[in-house]
Order: C-alpha cells, then sequence, then structure tokens
C-alpha cells in the first residue's frame, strides 16, 4: 500500500499554517509537505511535528517571491547569488526538521531571455545545490510542472527532467513525479514512471481536471496505486490538492483505500 503524506499547503489551506498539522494527524496522516517553512521558526515548525507525531518528508528551497507570482528563480541569470542563499537556509531548516528532501522550482522563462542561458544557469544551480546538499545528506529534487496552469514555467516535462539530471551528474539529485502535472503535459502515467522509477524520489498527486482528489476526474488513481506497488515504489506519495468540498468529505478515497 503507497505512503500518503498530506500537502499542508493544499489540503488545510483554510486554516492557520501552524493549525494545520494537527488537521492532517487528525485525518489519519503520519507524515506532512508543504511548500515553504521559512515564515516561521524551525522550533515552532518542529514542536507542531512532534506534537502530533507527523514526520516532514519535503519542502521547496525558497522560491522568490510567490505572492507576486514568482515560481522558482532556480534558472534565473541575475538570481544565483539569492539561489545560493536559498540552498543554505533550506538546508539549516532542513537539518533541523529532519527532511530528508529538498525540490528545487526552476522557475518561469523570462521573455527574452536566451533559452540556452536558462538552462545553463539552471544546470550550474542544480550542481551547486546539489554539492551542497550532499554535504548534509540530502536528496535535491526537482519537478516538471505544466505550463497550463504556470505558463512559461521553464521545466515541464519528464523528458526534460531527466536529460537536466543527466547533465548535472549528481548521484543524490532526482525527479519529483508529480501525476497531476504529468497527465497534462504527456499522459503515459504507468509506462513512464516505470521506465524512470529509478530517479524518481518523490511522487504527488491531483486529479485531472480540477487538480481535485483522486476519483473526481480522468485519472485511475485505483490502477496506479496497484502498479506502483507492483514495480516496487516504496517512497511517499504527496496529496497536493485542491479539496473540491470540505477537505475531510475530500479523504473519502484514502479512508476507502484503507479499508
Amino acid at each position: 500500500m503507497p505512503k500518503f503524506a498530506a500537502n499542508l499547503t493544499m489540503l488545510f489551506s483554510e486554516e492557520p499554517f501552524l493549525d494545520r498539522f494537527e488537521r492532517a494527524a487528525s485525518a489519519g496522516f503520519k507524515a506532512v509537505e508543504f511548500l515553504f517553512p521559512y515564515a516561521y521558526s524551525p522550533s515552532e515548525i518542529k514542536q507542531k511535528l512532534e506534537q502530533f507525531d507527523l514526520s516532514l518528508v519535503l519542502h521547496n528551497l525558497p522560491a522568490g517571491d510567490w505572492d507576486s507570482g514568482e515560481r522558482g528563480i532556480a534558472c534565473l541569470p541575475d538570481r544565483v547569488d539569492e539561489f545560493r542563499t536559498g540552498v543554505a537556509k533550506a538546508i539549516e531548516y532542513a537539518k533541523a526538521l529532519h527532511v530528508p528532501k529538498l525540490n528545487c522550482l526552476a522557475g518561469k522563462a523570462p521573455a527574452g531571455v536566451d533559452k540556452q542561458l536558462l538552462h545553463q544557469t539552471f544546470v550550474d544551480n542544480l550542481k551547486y545545490a546539489a554539492g551542497e546538499l550532499q554535504k548534509a545528506d540530502l536528496k535535491l529534487l526537482i519537478e516538471p510542472i505544466n505550463t497550463f496552469d504556470i505558463p512559461g514555467f521553464f521545466l515541464s516535462k519528464t523528458q526534460q527532467g531527466i536529460a537536466i539530471l543527466d547533465e548535472v551528474g549528481a548521484d543524490n539529485a532526482f525527479l519529483q513525479y508529480d501525476i497531476y502535472h504529468a497527465q497534462r503535459m504527456e499522459g503515459e502515467l504507468a509506462n513512464t514512471i516505470e521506465k524512470y522509477l529509478g530517479r524518481i524520489a518523490h511522487i504527488q498527486l491531483a486529479d485531472n481536471p480540477g487538480r481535485h482528489e483522486p476519483g473526481t476526474g480522468e485519472i485511475n488513481y485505483n490502477y496506479l496505486f496497484k502498479f506502483l506497488d507492483q514495480i516496487g515504489y516504496h517512497g511517499w506519495i504527496g496529496c497536493e490538492y485542491k479539496p473540491a468540498n470540505s477537505t475531510e468529505a475530500g479523504l473519502a478515497w484514502l479512508q476507502n483505500l484503507n479499508s
């Protein structure tokens, strides 16, 4: 049976952030993930994790000004110093919170900037980040994101991500495979996961259309969950979806799976 982590950014977005840990535990989750911890001290988050007996399996590197629409800075040639400062900050949090993996968002390609320059900046930044994370015994992830939801996002397909990882050449760098984003960009979910299983260190889910919980759309999650067991995926699956109605009502799929 797959292991599911509650994405606190998406599942309990109506609650103040520090109250979401209790909600996740009450819903039966043993692990959580979220976009960013940086608005809070490591000690505040650690206290919540310990209080509700939760593991934190993933968060992202700092990704620029999220509220103004930035979605990562790793491909931006004029933000390299900021990126490197963010790597150090993320490692500090990861060590304090016992997080094994950090996800790096590539960012949106600025208009008028040479794509090869963006590519090389991304690769160079990933080499730097992988080296720093290796010292801390952490894994680095990169995530293809669909360009319907985030137009211009630099990394949008699985094969592109694999080619970039090959170029980076770090044995602690992996793909974060988001089923929802992959369905929108390419489909062919089962075969792609199986082909790159050894390169995938984390999976996330949501159904399509709407980015709601499994069972609300076109993706056959009953099949996919069994398939992941069959091919030997033993990692966490982050539940990064927007509940169609209430969060608790949207967890029926998980309760049925575990019954």
